[in-house]
């Protein structure tokens, strides 16, 4: 019910550049972060330095989710989507090379130069890149628009 189609969440993905990523500490308490994502062939990619605490964390529990938020976006707000998966993590060049070129392009869509100024302040020793795989039942869509679409209290009137 009032869950986001398969276009308008592909239209949050182009649009949207932070979700916020999610695991858990050896405590068991969730932990969660906002970070820059690239989605790409149904996963979602990340990158931190190897030193954050999360990627020891993902090393023991390669267990993690995130949620986007149209928030901040001129597609409106109260569209949202949430994912749970696997995670897989890795520090190759090849893996490297691609992920912040999409991540630089995706952040700095309109200048080349701070493009390739991104990808040399992110290709730095120690940096890995994670890939959250969602699981086939881990998505959870939500639409306010469809909430709302036939409510007196109408739409929101804000763009984000």
């Amino acid at each position: 019910m009032f869950s986001l189609d398969s276009g308008r969440e592909q239209l949050l993905h182009n649009k949207q550049t932070e979700c916020v990523f999610m695991w858990t500490n050896s405590s068991g308490d969730p932990i969660g972060v906002v970070m820059n994502y690239v989605e790409k062939d149904g996963a979602f990619w990340l990158t931190c330095t190897r030193r954050r605490k999360r990627v020891a964390a993902l090393e023991k529990r390669p267990r993690a989710s995130i949620a986007v938020s149209s928030r901040g976006t001129e597609i409106g707000m109260s569209q949202a989507v949430t994912y749970r998966g696997d995670v897989k993590i890795y520090d190759d060049q090849t893996t490297s090379d691609w992920f912040y070129r999409a991540l630089a392009e995706k952040v700095r869509p309109d200048s080349k130069s701070q493009q390739d100024a991104f990808v040399e302040h992110l290709d730095t020793p120690g940096r890995v890149v994670i890939e959250l795989i969602p699981d086939p039942d881990g998505r959870i869509g939500f639409d306010s628009e469809q909430m709302f679409a036939n409510s007196p209290a109408g739409r929101s009137s804000h763009n984000n």
